[in-house]
């Protein structure tokens, strides 16, 4: 990493040790790093970085809604043997800032511009990077891959609405495309927060298939809803205020995504239906991958599923 960016931590980093999770060995030394990094004047984030000893690429994490880099935590060290692994929080998420809508608008051409920063003032090596994004992560990557095609060496995204398919979505969301239903659904989530952060993760799996969250990643999420001004669900509703806008742009733009693109999708995905990835994976040519008996967070659901195609996809 840098000196440069180095310096530019705020704070003391937290540090976490050599892991063996998720059933893959670390590497002797290797840690994770969570500190502050500055990549625009406005715009302050949270990040962690994941050591390797001798790494064979970089590997860069981008959650989704309502989460927070935490989500990446367990999974970047078992990947931490073979990658350098990144992963930070949106504006508008977990400990980042949240400028003033007048600054930053929070939709997703602004969140690819977060992007391109992070990957520069990272000093990331674009020719070995695997992009993984899911849900509002999703779309970014690939406006910025629309512009920038080398900006990774390959990008996964999944469980996102690539397209603007309103019957493809579960009812909140299709609610936030348009006013007023839009103000209406933000202020019910921010009422109803707790219970978004303990079950949206569950819903649309049966009993059997659901699962709990380790309880950092819980604690992490729930104290990254309310930080400054804006809460996530605000964030959520300015990402939307601009979302069909943006998903028209990316499919008049197909044509120009060059960077290799793999799909990967929870098929008993409530949030965006299953037929969303198929339907990009085949205007785009690219391999798509329906996780049986998993829902809208298959790298919760199922960690170590998500570093094995991690693995085959950054090798």
């Amino acid at each position: 990493m840098p000196t440069e960016l180095i310096t530019n931590l705020l704070t003391a980093a937290v540090v976490f040790g050599t892991s063996t999770s998720l059933g893959h060995a670390a590497s002797s030394g290797q840690k994770a790093e969570i500190g502050f990094v500055e990549v625009t004047k406005d715009i302050t984030l949270r990040r962690m970085v994941v050591h390797s000893v001798n790494p064979k690429g970089t590997v860069l994490f981008l959650h989704g809604f309502p989460e927070t880099l935490f989500v990446w935590k367990d999974i970047s060290m078992a990947l931490g043997d073979e990658f350098e692994v990144h992963a930070f929080d949106w504006p508008g998420f977990g400990q980042s800032t949240r400028p003033a809508v007048e600054k930053f608008s929070y939709a997703p051409t602004d969140y690819a511009d977060v992007l391109k920063a992070y990957i520069e003032r990272a000093g990331i090596d674009r020719s070995k990077l695997t992009i993984y994004a899911t849900d509002i992560g999703a779309l970014p990557a690939l406006l910025l891959a629309i512009e920038e095609p080398d900006i990774a060496k390959n990008i996964v995204v999944g469980d996102f609405a690539p397209f603007n398919r309103p019957e493809y979505m579960y009812e909140s969301l299709q609610n936030l495309k348009t006013e007023p239903s839009a103000s209406q659904t933000r202020a019910y989530m921010n009422k109803t927060s707790a219970e978004i952060l303990t079950n949206v993760y569950r819903r649309g799996l049966s009993k059997e298939e659901q699962f709990d969250l380790p309880t950092d990643v819980q604690e992490d999420m729930n104290r990254g809803w309310s930080h400054g001004d804006l809460t996530s669900a605000d964030a959520f509703y300015h990402y939307y205020a601009k979302f069909t806008r943006d998903q028209d742009f990316l499919e008049a733009n197909l044509d120009k995504l060059k960077t290799p693109i793999k799909v990967v999708w929870g098929e008993k995905d409530l949030y965006i239906n299953k037929d969303m990835g198929v339907e990009l994976a085949k205007r785009i040519e690219a391999r798509l991958d329906v996780l049986p008996g998993t829902g809208h967070y298959p790298h919760l659901q199922k960690p170590a599923r998500t570093v094995d195609e991690v693995r085959a996809s950054a090798r």
